[in-house]
């Protein structure tokens, strides 16, 4: 009886400590600054390269049922075209919070709750700046009726780039365990009524021009700071 009694309590006093660890561990701190000050409107260029912002371009974006509105705390949605008449549209969406409920919607499910085929995600890297590491980005085609549009994007969390849901994962366990919430930017770019490839290539003119123009605390909220990132390698 008395054997069984210690057993018991030393199960409990086990359990509350796990307890205690799990609240301990869990991360408190979110990494965005102040999001009142931030405003993409005003972050995003109209104006760069040879590339000019376009009104009434009509951007896939996620159903208004969705939990996008809770998911992110801004959202801009802007066409370009360049001097050779190619028109580029941009999306570029903000969560403070990268947690378990708030996570940025990939494309692809974006694209298939829009109606469209949508093909298996494959991987690129784009060079924009001497002495950086160049972008990875995830590609993929999304076609519905007549219309084919190439797709590229790439996801911000905290100081990194992640291209799938592994490395988003992983990313936020490695800030979970340094306490951190990380907040996260996706961006993503497509065109319509062009071939794949030109699609592709134009997309890859689009981003970076975009990226060569912006000042450095855009460029680090649209692509992170390598020089701070965790890696998202296990």
């Amino acid at each position: 009886m008395v054997r069984t009694r210690v057993q018991i309590i030393l199960a409990s006093l086990a359990i509350l400590l796990a307890a205690a660890a799990a609240e301990a561990m869990t991360p408190r701190t979110l990494m965005a600054q102040s999001s009142a000050s931030l405003d993409l409107e005003t972050l995003i260029p109209k104006q760069f390269g040879q590339w000019k912002a376009v009104p009434d371009v009509k951007l896939v974006e996620p159903p208004g049922d969705t939990l996008s509105k809770e998911i992110y705390n801004q959202e801009i949605a802007r066409g370009f075209v360049d001097e050779e008449g190619h028109v580029v549209m941009l999306l570029v969406a903000y969560g403070v919070s990268q947690s378990d409920r708030l996570q940025l919607h990939r494309p692809e499910i974006c694209y298939r709750a829009n109606g469209f085929r949508v093909s298996p995600t494959f991987g690129a890297a784009l060079s924009f700046e001497a002495g950086r590491p160049p972008i990875r980005l995830t590609r993929l085609v999304a076609q519905r009726e007549g219309r084919l549009e190439p797709v590229t994007y790439w996801m911000r969390i905290g100081n990194d780039v992640a291209t799938g849901v592994l490395e988003r994962q992983t990313l936020k366990v490695k800030y979970g365990l340094r306490g951190l919430i990380p907040d996260g930017a996706l961006v993503r770019i497509s065109t319509v009524g062009l071939p794949e490839k030109l699609g592709f290539a134009v997309q890859d003119s689009f981003i970076h021009d975009l990226l060569s123009s912006v000042d450095q605390p855009t460029l680090t909220f649209l692509t992170g700071d390598p020089a701070k990132a965790v890696g998202a390698s296990l």
